[in-house]
């Protein structure tokens, strides 16, 4: 029997404040990985040494970018992180159907494809919040779209409620024409483009007609509380403060709710805090609630729009002073 050949690789990491985060307290992090891959780990200040078959040292990679995504973006890291991603990157759950939302109405199965899409699922899955922070094309609509559907098919909950703020991206709502259901509708529509890929246009309409499912603007909200359901705010990093808190309090027993914006596309005047980025700093360490970051990485639209947003993303840093 032939053996499988083994290859080595360095990781350098960008500090040893950040190895030191990443291999957690007395390397329990670092044990975790060795433990669940397989993979030979030699720490040594700012780099690892890599030492395994071509599937372990690659699966290893994984975990470690998606582990620097995490710290970067929350700027901590836990055991329950690590065990997260470990369960995404070796793909185990995956193929018990753990990661797995059904099948749309064209029969294909609903699945993350990056990641961080992965880690997304796992946290719908583990929470009755998730705040979910990413630039266009990750996903965050479509795949918490697609876990409401789960959740009612399977009985979870008897009802969807799908929320944006209709707040104008530089255009006045006012010089819109009809009447306000009209001028309304064109906000939502991303969303019924979601539900419609996934169910079929009938069953939409019918679940519409019953109030299984409901699509309305954020305003609308106001004095209900909603149990046995799985409400989704789109577009939330254009709610204002007060709005969040007014959205996330309708939150009745037995239910689900899911936060999605972007933070690089708030079209609230200058003066006005997104209520997103307020929940997703407020919010963070409150047991039940997770905020779950979404890069470019986790694109997959064409390839182009991550492209995009990561030009977009460098001509927004701010750039280092030049000496003469």
């Amino acid at each position: 029997m032939t053996e499988t050949p083994t290859i080595s690789h360095s990781l350098t990491l960008d500090s040893r404040e950040e190895a030191t985060v990443l291999f957690g307290p007395r390397d329990n992090y670092l044990r975790s990985i060795r433990d669940a891959i397989g993979v030979r780990l030699v720490a040594r200040g700012d780099t690892v040494q890599l030492d395994g078959t071509a599937e372990q040292v690659g699966q290893t990679e994984r975990v470690f970018a998606q582990l620097r995504t995490v710290l970067r973006k929350q700027a901590r890291l836990t055991a329950e992180d690590v065990k997260t991603v470990l369960d995404v990157i070796k793909g185990g759950e995956a193929r018990t159907g753990a990661l797995t939302l059904g099948t749309n109405e064209s029969g294909k199965y609903m699945r993350p494809r990056t990641d961080g899409q992965g880690r997304y699922v796992q946290a719908l899955k583990a929470h009755d919040i998730v705040l979910a922070v990413g630039p266009a094309g990750t996903g965050k609509t479509y795949l918490a779209v697609a876990w409401a559907v789960t959740l009612l098919r399977s009985g979870t909950v008897k009802k969807i409620v799908l929320v944006r703020p209709a707040v104008e991206a530089g255009e006045k709502l006012g010089y819109l024409p009809g009447d306000l259901i009209m001028k309304i509708n064109p906000y939502l529509r991303p969303l019924f483009d979601s539900l419609n890929d996934i169910l079929d246009a009938e069953i939409v309409k019918k679940y519409m007609e019953s109030d299984i499912i409901e699509i309305l603007p954020l305003a609308y909200m106001r004095g209900r509380t909603l149990s046995n359901a799985c409400i989704i705010l789109d577009e939330g990093q254009n709610a204002t403060v007060n709005q969040m808190k007014m959205f996330l309090t309708r939150m009745g027993h037995q239910s689900k709710i899911v936060v999605t914006g972007d933070m690089t596309q708030v079209d609230l005047p200058r003066t006005v805090r997104s209520g997103l980025a307020d929940a997703v700093h407020r919010l963070r360490n409150i047991e039940g609630i997770c905020v779950m970051h979404l890069d470019e990485a986790d694109i997959v639209r064409n390839p182009l729009v991550a492209k995009i947003v990561t030009a977009y993303d460098d001509e927004a840093k701010p750039r280092k002073p030049t000496t003469a």
